[in-house]
């Protein structure tokens, strides 16, 4: 039987208590960080079951489905997908994307920073990037390392992509992180029930702890270096109208003295 990929098993696993409450989370922080965000197109890599891309207002809007090559042929999600594409190899023009949103990417592939290499590729400048990934310094990073115990998630500690760890990629490639948040502070749980019980950890731990979170959403900005915004023709030529009408409208000195 072939092995499901690991972002298809962590699409199972998000339908679970767990992962509803980190799905919940995830949802809300990444809408309040793409409402703003303006643009042509915008594309959400990953996941495309769930729609990360909702609150944003960029007319073009596309979800894809990762694929990778031993996959093989994978079952089309029962909402709507526009393209499959593999995360390392984005079939985007160069500098073609304003949005570009990498829900659990990082971390369910085997080389995230040619992943991260190829969303620099294809957003515009000042275009950004939203990921959302797992905390590996979290109480549920710590659960994952302990030997006898389940895992709580299908992403194996060692493939958990660090915030410190992706900041450092950020500095090596043309990014700036602009915001970012850490959340579900509940210990691991596998029961909404206990989940439910844990939910006064939020307030706390986003007081208290804030780097302990199970997720993390970030947002950077692709900064390119010595660039300058053009302004139209036509704004400088009403410019220039506008100061020779000022000069022209100024009495001169003769005129001051009759």
């Amino acid at each position: 039987m072939q092995e499901q990929p690991l972002i298809v098993e962590l699409a199972d696993w998000l339908e679970t208590p767990a992962g509803q409450y980190v799905r919940a989370w995830e949802r809300k922080t990444v809408d309040a960080m793409v409402t703003n965000v303006f643009g042509y197109h915008a594309v959400q890599l990953g996941l495309p079951q769930f729609d990360f891309l909702q609150a944003n207002r960029i007319p073009t809007k596309s979800r894809v489905h990762t694929w990778t090559k031993d996959a093989g042929t994978l079952a089309m999600p029962a909402t709507r997908v526009h393209a499959y594409a593999e995360p390392e190899h984005l079939p985007f023009d160069s500098q073609s994307i304003d949005l570009l949103i990498l829900p659990h990417v990082l971390e369910c592939s085997n080389h995230p920073h040619q992943v991260l290499r190829e969303a620099e590729r294809v957003l515009v400048p000042e275009g950004r990037v939203v990921i959302a990934g797992f905390n590996p310094w979290s109480l549920w990073g710590a659960h994952e390392r302990l030997p006898g115990l389940d895992p709580l998630t299908p992403v194996p500690a060692h493939m958990q992509v660090s915030l410190t760890r992706l900041k450092d990629w950020f500095k090596l490639l043309s990014f700036e992180a602009d915001r970012g948040r850490f959340g579900c502070y509940a210990p691991p749980c596998q029961t909404d029930k206990w989940l439910q019980r844990w939910s006064f950890m939020e307030a706390a731990g986003d007081r208290w702890w804030p780097v302990c979170g199970a997720v993390y959403v970030v947002s950077a900005v692709r900064r390119v270096a010595g660039m300058r915004l053009l302004t139209p023709a036509w704004k400088k030529r009403e410019r220039r109208r506008g100061r020779q009408a000022v000069v022209a409208s100024r009495p001169t000195m003769t005129e001051g003295k009759q």
